[in-house]
Parts: structure tokens; C-alpha cells; sequence
């Protein structure tokens, strides 16, 4: 019998199997915020899935959750406009809705705002609101959605 290597304890890994089973089938960074994000118990702070709990233990399920949402957030920091731009639109025509009707509740309702890791540091809070706000405005011209302040 073969002796496993580091590389193939790696790849069995709670985190492994989130990126092959779940994070590699959402094509765009945003989205996989928004479904990270989802995750996360706005009550306790605590990243709760069932069936991943159940193969890795409710610790290492927070941990592992918790950290993949670190990442794809320090990834989409990492995104110049251009490229988040490019992200946004890609995860926008992933939901088949109406884009000036989304972008509009987006405008009013902010749920951009909750896909940020709540051990996010201030710097990177505010770039990231400074950075959506743009790309909101972006959106809003582009889709001739209004702002929540103005008659319809």
C-alpha cells in the first residue's frame, strides 16, 4: 500500500472538496461571495452547511467555509473595476432576471453590503463599498435603472 503524500491529503481536504463539489461550478467571484456569504448565521457569525458539517465536522465546515469566503472576497478586492465589472455583469445574466429590476433592488435594498467576511478590515470594507458604488452607478446608466430616491 502506498504511503499518501502531502499533496493527496490536500486534496481530500474539507477545503478541496468545497472547491470541486460547490465553489468550481460558480462561474464568477461575486457569485461565489453571495453563495459563501449565504452561508454565514447572521446570529452567531457561524458558517453553517449540513451535508458538509456532516462529512467534516461542524468546526472544520465553519473553518473551511469561513476561509473560502476570505479568499474569494481578497480575490474580488484584487479585481481591478474593469474586472469586477466583467464579474458582475457574467454573474447578472447567470440569474436570468430582468437587469434593470435587479440593479434597482440593489440600489435599495444594498444586499451587496452582506457579502462582506465579517473579519473584513476597514481599508478593505471601504474599498470594496467604494468600488460597488461605482460599479452600481455603472450599471444604473446601463441599464436606465433609477435610484430609490427618485419618482418612477
Amino acid at each position: 500500500m502506498r504511503k499518501s503524500t502531502g499533496r493527496r491529503v490536500l486534496d481530500r481536504g474539507a477545503a478541496a472538496d468545497l472547491w470541486r463539489h460547490t465553489l468550481s461550478q460558480i462561474p464568477t467571484v461575486f457569485g461565489r461571495l453571495v453563495y459563501l456569504s449565504s452561508l454565514r448565521n447572521v446570529n452567531t457569525d457561524k458558517y453553517e452547511h449540513y451535508g458538509f458539517a456532516l462529512m467534516f465536522g461542524e468546526k472544520e465546515a465553519d473553518r473551511t467555509l469561513r476561509q473560502s469566503h476570505i479568499q474569494a472576497f481578497s480575490e474580488w478586492l484584487c479585481f481591478n473595476l474593469e474586472e469586477q465589472k466583467a464579474d458582475l455583469d457574467l454573474y447578472l445574466s447567470g440569474l436570468g432576471g430582468d437587469k434593470r429590476a435587479i440593479v434597482e433592488a440593489w440600489l435599495r435594498l444594498a444586499p451587496y453590503r452582506h457579502v462582506i467576511p465579517s473579519s473584513a478590515r476597514k481599508a478593505e470594507r471601504e474599498l470594496y463599498l467604494s468600488d460597488f458604488k461605482i460599479l452600481l452607478d455603472l450599471l444604473k446608466n446601463e441599464y436606465g435603472a433609477s435610484s430609490p430616491d427618485q419618482d418612477e
